[in-house]
């Protein structure tokens, strides 16, 4: 289960939420710290890790 970063907008608190691929487009996690509904996703890098040396 992939997990996505998410920004407070009220509070300005960085979390992390595990959520599945199916529910991560209407998935809107609450804050942990203020309990606000306003976050906003934060797009993170994708780093592939492979066998082969380069």
């Amino acid at each position: 289960m992939p997990t996505y970063r998410y920004r407070c907008e009220k509070c300005g608190e960085m979390f992390e939420h595990a959520e599945h691929l199916a529910e991560h487009e209407n998935a809107h996690p609450a804050c942990p710290k203020c309990g606000s509904e306003k976050v906003q996703h934060i797009p993170t890098p994708f780093v592939p890790k492979t066998s082969r040396k380069s």
